[in-house]
């Protein structure tokens, strides 16, 4: 069945998209990653995987999705009937269910800042008492447990109304919104005494803090961000219209994804080092460290509110993605059953994300390979299953996908050059499998 529903307008797809891309990967999870990883050199790691390889597979998951203009499985079967390819959808909902599982967990922690700033919870405390106030957030089964769900109300209100009236909308509000909060916070951050280190220290790269380990982490980043692997961007661009250009939507999508990743660590390295904090703090980066530079600032409270809401903001259309790949897959196009399936899988995401909720506190000492179980699916998820789909992904519209139909799939609504679609062709078939394989047996330590 061909979806019923359609983007309004290009604009309300690339911010959709990007809203799905911009997310907690480019705001919560890059500004620690770098920090652990050298900083400039990790951006850069990142920027070209971004380059060279998501956007290339970013393209072809908007080519399978298009093409058929069906769900992110029916799309599989419908270019290669009466084969297991559809597996590769199946396996982009699963990971999508668990990612949303656990990206839930650090929404509910947004929602519960939102409410200690609101209610003045947060005024006039020392940076040990921010320590103490995260810690007694997150180990706290009941407010963790209140907070998550309430994300996931939100996330399901949302997508339950569909894709012109739910997640277009939504993301018409929210992403010029972010952008905005974003770049005033940046203004904020670079104007500080002692700014010009953290500047340095994201765009100047120190190659010694590289290692295999960096690589996979650069890669995995660059995936997460742009949502690609898991198929969501085959259900979104299912909804848009054959007048659209795709490479144009791809690399609008690409840029405005490291334009974000920029002013984060633009936003939070100048006054890391500002305030003489570690850039290394590692997740609880946002909660803990920020609060005390904000605190230290004219009006810092109001700053901070400020960049919880456009963190809230992010975090949101990035669910929205997530929760909307398995919906679109089960309505079947009948938007009649989206409200059911939206409600019962999206309260089936809190339930499964209830130990990653619990690993800060009831769960704080059951660990496996050291981590706890939150650790353990955003490993799985960031280093393990989105590789393999991305791999999968562009094995399979290089070799399933023919090579005229896709250069007539890609050239509709843009006069793509010849040599341009060779090149990007190129980059699917060979580079992009061969540096995601390489990587991965590296780190396993097969080579």
């Amino acid at each position: 069945m061909k979806q019923q529903e359609q983007w309004t307008s290009k604009l309300g797809f690339i911010l959709a998209a990007a809203g799905s891309a911009i997310g907690l990967g480019a705001i919560w999870k890059f500004p620690y990653i770098a920090g652990q990883n050298g900083g400039g050199a990790f951006f850069l790691l990142f920027i070209l995987f971004t380059l060279f390889l998501g956007l290339p597979l970013l393209l072809a998951e908007f080519s399978i999705g298009r093409t058929s203009q069906k769900d992110a499985i029916a799309s599989y079967k419908e270019i290669a009937p009466r084969t297991k390819w559809h597996w590769v959808g199946i396996l982009g909902m699963i990971t999508s269910f668990l990612l949303l599982s656990f990206y839930s967990v650090i929404g509910g922690w947004i929602v519960a800042y939102l409410y200690k700033v609101i209610t003045g919870q947060l005024n006039d405390l020392s940076s040990t008492d921010y320590a103490d106030v995260f810690g007694s957030t997150i180990s706290n089964p009941g407010i963790s447990l209140l907070v998550q769900f309430i994300f996931m109300i939100l996330t399901i209100l949302v997508v339950a109304r569909g894709v012109q009236k739910g997640i277009e909308q939504a993301s018409k509000i929210m992403m010029p919104v972010l952008f905005l909060l974003f770049i005033l916070l940046v203004i904020r951050a670079v104007t500080l005494d002692g700014a010009m280190e953290g500047i340095t220290f994201l765009l100047q790269p120190d190659f010694s803090k590289v290692t295999s380990q960096t690589v996979l982490e650069a890669m995995g980043q660059s995936f997460f961000t742009l949502s690609v692997g898991v198929s969501v961007m085959v259900t979104y661009s299912s909804y848009l219209p054959k007048s659209e250009s795709l490479p144009r939507a791809a690399f609008s999508i690409g840029g405005m994804n490291i334009f974000i990743v920029l002013l984060a660590g633009l936003a939070i390295f100048p006054a890391v080092f500002a305030f003489g904090l570690e850039p290394d703090a590692g997740p609880v980066l946002l909660f803990q460290v920020l609060p005390t530079i904000f605190s230290q600032l004219p009006f810092g409270m109001v700053f901070f509110g400020a960049f919880l809401l456009l963190f809230l903001f992010a975090a949101l259309t990035s669910a929205f993605s997530m929760l909307e790949i398995i919906v679109s897959v089960l309505s079947k196009g009948d938007a009649r059953k989206r409200k059911k399936w939206a409600w019962i899988i999206g309260l089936a995401i809190f339930i499964v994300g209830t130990p990653s909720t619990l690993s800060y506190g009831l769960l704080a000492d059951y660990t496996l390979f050291g981590r706890t179980f939150f650790d353990n699916m955003d490993y799985a998820v960031s280093n393990v299953l989105f590789p393999i789909g991305s791999l999968l992904i562009a094995l399979f519209v290089a070799n399933k996908m023919k090579k005229s139909a896709l250069y007539e799939e890609l050239s509709h609504g843009s006069s793509l050059k010849k040599g341009l679609f060779n090149m990007w062709f190129i980059l699917l078939r060979y580079v992009a499998p061969l540096l995601i394989i390489i990587v991965m047996l590296d780190v396993i330590g097969v080579i």
